[in-house]
């Protein structure tokens, strides 16, 4: 077998131990016994959403078993192919047996930075806040390029994006907006997405057509479970309803219908903006137990607490990416130094290797970005 065979078959084997260890393979067939006894309980759906969850967890479980079960026999199959056909002088077999343990090495690899996705909240759905930052009406501009960008990222995963509150800037683009984004690990994918975003090009708003460097934040916080009980101590909390807007022209919206929550132990503030008062209070509540729930998981993991106490402004200093436009055309990643001149596919949603290189190097403690982050 050649060496960049053997490499690969590495590779894959690598991958497949970490989802051994993942799922905790000497214990998963008994698990299993116990998900299908639990299932068959007759009395299981007196509570639902207890039973939705079980459900959920038992299929998880199927599923990793029998990814790894499918690619463990693969990996085998195709091996032994190898090995006859290099024994038979038969190059057309061992061509089409490497072929197919490179798409089963890319699979591998996708699934093994699946389950990396285990944090506590990183299967659930996720808020996501822009806020413009240093460079006036250019920021507002980036904001909204940013928001579009995560848009187009959202939407090629399949996840759900509903727009929860928008603020306009006073020339272009807006100074903030919030998103809700629905889908399975929507938290664990873009919780790394939370830092200063730096951009540089050449200003549409600069007459003298000068290089303009402008900062936006990002802020993720994942929505939290029903069964989870955040505590909100009604003395704690202001709700003020103002007058909102919609997008202009005879659909505009003049109810005071939006609500604002501030939360006075944290200063956390959370808006939402719908036609009903009474759902914007809800969807406000939601929120505002989801940023505590982030403070309480941040308080549990000190990497990510530093991660975004390191945040600070959004503006020199603090930035976790720069996207430069000018004078030449890149996207790095200053945490795990991936980087690609690509920067149309990037602000077109394609960020998958960026998320997925800091995803592994939160998890692994060094950098892995070369093996993960590249094309």
């Amino acid at each position: 077998m050649r060496a960049e065979t053997q490499n690969l078959v590495s590779e894959i084997e690598n991958s497949l131990l970490l989802l051994q260890q993942r799922m905790d393979w000497d214990t998963a067939a008994h698990r299993l016994e116990e998900f299908n006894a639990m299932v068959e309980d007759p009395n299981l759906w007196d509570d639902p959403d207890k039973a939705q969850k079980l459900m959920r967890d038992r299929q998880a479980l199927v599923d990793a078993m029998e990814t790894y079960q499918t690619i463990r026999q693969d990996v085998d199959d195709n091996v032994e192919l190898i090995e006859m056909g290099e024994m038979e002088d038969d190059n057309e077999v061992v061509a089409e047996a490497e072929t197919a343990l490179k798409r089963l090495a890319r699979k591998a690899a996708a699934k093994e930075l699946e389950a990396l996705l285990n944090g506590e909240a990183d299967g659930n759905d996720t808020f996501l806040e822009i806020n413009s930052g240093a460079g006036g009406t250019e920021s507002c501009d980036w904001a909204s390029m940013l928001a579009r960008m995560y848009v187009r990222w959202a939407e090629k995963k399949g996840y759900k994006v509903e727009l929860q509150s928008q603020t306009a800037g006073e020339e272009a683009g807006i100074k903030s907006a919030a998103y809700k984004i629905s889908g399975h690990n929507a938290y664990g994918w873009l919780k790394s997405e939370s830092g200063v975003h730096r951009l540089v090009r050449i200003s549409p708003y600069d007459s003298a057509a000068r290089r303009h460097t402008s900062f936006s934040s990002v802020w993720v916080y994942p929505v939290v479970d029903d069964n989870i009980e955040i505590e909100v101590n009604p003395a704690d909390i202001r709700i003020d309803t103002y007058r909102s807007s919609g997008a202009g022209g005879q659909h505009v919206n003049t109810t005071d219908s939006a609500v604002r929550i501030t939360h006075h132990p944290t200063g956390i503030v959370v808006t939402s903006s719908e036609k009903s008062q009474h759902q914007n209070r809800d969807i406000a509540m939601k929120a505002l137990k989801s940023r505590l729930y982030q403070l309480e998981l941040e308080k549990r993991n000190a990497e990510i607490n530093a991660a975004h106490e390191a945040k600070g402004d959004a503006g020199w200093g603090n930035q976790i990416r720069s996207y430069v436009l000018q004078p030449y055309q890149m996207v790095k990643d200053l945490r795990t130094n991936v980087e690609t001149s690509d920067t149309q596919g990037v602000l077109d949603g394609d960020l998958d290797k960026f998320m997925a290189a800091t995803l592994a190097l939160n998890v692994s403690g060094k950098s892995r970005a070369e093996a993960q982050g590249e094309d």
